[in-house]
């Protein structure tokens, strides 16, 4: 892990405050100040920041925490805007967040002090269910959009406007229900299995279709329930168990798909080396 990365991981400082301190060479390796913001940080590094050993946590950890609107997903913002971690309890202040909810967005963020937990839940195509509220009544265009997906030349409608994200591909739904409707809205349940960037906003965007509210109620299993506004939880047993199952699993996958991979290769290298020899024989005869 990058030397600021893992700064920023096991402490309370973001990665740009990481990198300040760095350069002002505040931060050690092996008692011996280090400036290299890329270093890769091994097994067995002593790192400390103004003298304060860094500390790998060995255990894992998760939390639900119900986020309100108007709170970033980010540790710092340039503008000065409030963050998750302005409101987190100090001891999560160095945990990652699971993909990522907008400003305007609420509900259910999942954290951990596991960046590859996190990782894998991030690229993972778990279900994420959502609470939506469009301004105006659904149309046969979307339905059938979320029934068969969706390819956008142009997906800025939705979009941050200093996004630089045109193009997406919006697979087809999981699930959606209508939960009331009215002249001039439209509240919905949907489920996907992905987490691009504003990807529900820009979906309904293209139909000319704000999206209201935004409430994220579940994720891959893990439901919000009661949980209050602001407010976190610790993962369950059971949300552990199949937390260390979905790991496990990934692992096999990975092994299996590593196997494969070797295997093509030195396949393609038998037959590389048959051309060859017969390609050699060739010019004997």
């Amino acid at each position: 892990m990058r030397l600021n990365k893992y700064i920023s991981h096991y402490t309370k400082y973001s990665r740009r405050e990481a990198d300040t301190l760095i350069e002002e060479g505040l931060v050690t390796l092996n008692k011996k100040p280090i400036k290299a913001f890329g270093y890769d940080v091994q097994e067995g590094d002593h790192i400390a920041v103004k003298g304060r050993p860094v500390k790998p946590s060995t255990e894992l950890t998760v939390i639900v925490y119900n986020k309100p609107k108007g709170v970033l997903v980010t540790k710092k913002d340039d503008r000065g805007r409030t963050t998750i971690y302005h409101k987190l309890p100090g001891k999560f202040r160095h945990f990652v967040p699971v993909g990522r909810l907008d400003y305007a967005s609420e509900g259910l963020l999942i954290l951990t002090d596991s960046i590859e937990v996190a990782t894998a839940l991030m690229e993972s195509d778990l279900e994420r269910t959502y609470n939506i509220k469009i301004d105006k009544p659904l149309s046969q265009e979307m339905v059938t959009a979320m029934s068969e997906g969706l390819v956008l030349d142009d997906a800025r409608a939705g979009g941050h406007e200093k996004s630089k994200i045109y193009s997406m591909e919006f697979s087809p739904f999981t699930h959606f229900e209508i939960r009331s409707e009215g002249k001039s809205f439209t509240k919905l349940r949907v489920t996907i299995t992905e987490g691009k960037n504003r990807e529900l906003r820009r979906f309904f965007g293209h139909f000319d279709a704000k999206v209201l509210d935004l409430k994220r109620v579940a994720y891959g299993g893990i439901e919000l329930n009661n949980l209050p506004t602001n407010k976190t939880r610790f993962f369950t047993r059971r949300e552990y168990d199949d937390l260390h199952k979905f790991m496990k699993q990934l692992k096999v996958e990975k092994k299996a798909r590593e196997k494969n991979r070797l295997n093509a290769k030195k396949q393609e290298e038998m037959r590389t080396e048959i051309l060859r020899k017969e390609e050699k024989k060739k010019k004997k005869d």
